[in-house]
Parts: structure tokens; sequence; C-alpha cells
């Protein structure tokens, strides 16, 4: 089982970020997005089952897009009008048969 993240970085407050995962090895019914910043507990970004629902952090509503490709098992977290408090490790979780399964953290930077 590979969940692997790519895209994060560094952006001026304002910008935005793409991150991508793509997933392997299992049938992952719910692909997902956690963060982590410095001395605070990991919490959930978005998350979207293979039918297409979605659910958002309200922190994160009307800015992050969570979307994926069933193909592809990928799912892709579009992160715009970025926030200096958006910085932290983002996380890509996959969910499968009651499991949860990590893939490496990314890290982004949002400047003020």
């Amino acid at each position: 089982v590979q969940l692997q993240a790519s895209g994060g970085g560094s952006v001026q407050a304002g910008g935005s970020l793409r991150l991508s995962c793509a997933a392997s090895g299992r049938i992952f019914t719910t692909l997902g997005w956690y963060r982590q910043a410095p001395g605070k507990q990991r919490e959930l970004v978005a998350a979207i089952t293979s039918g297409g629902s979605t659910n958002y952090a309200d922190s994160v509503k009307g800015r992050f897009t969570i979307s994926r490709d069933n193909a592809k098992n990928t799912v892709y977290l579009q992160m715009n009008s970025l926030k200096a408090e958006d910085t932290a490790v983002y996380y890509c979780n996959g969910g499968s048969y009651g499991r949860d399964y990590w893939g490496q953290g990314t890290q982004v930077t949002v400047s003020s």
C-alpha cells in the first residue's frame, strides 16, 4: 500500500498550491488530506468518497477544493487564497475497509 503525496511548497499569502496524492495497493473508499502544524494536533482538511461526496474543515471551506480521479486512484487538493495559518505538513490519507493508511507528509508554508 502506498500513498505518494506531492505538490507542497512555499507561497505568499493569497497564493495557490495544488497537492496530489497517488494511491495504490488498495481500493480506497475515502481519500483525503490532513494537516499538522507545529505544536498542534493533526486535523482533517478535506475528504472525498469514491462516490464524490466531500467533507471540509470549516477553516478551508470556500478556499480549498478536493477532487478525485478514480481511474488513477489519485486525490487532489486545490488550495486557493492561502493564509499563514494554513502552514503545516499535509498528509494524504486513504480509508479502506475500516483501516486508515497514510502517506508521507508534504510541507506547505505560507508567508504573510
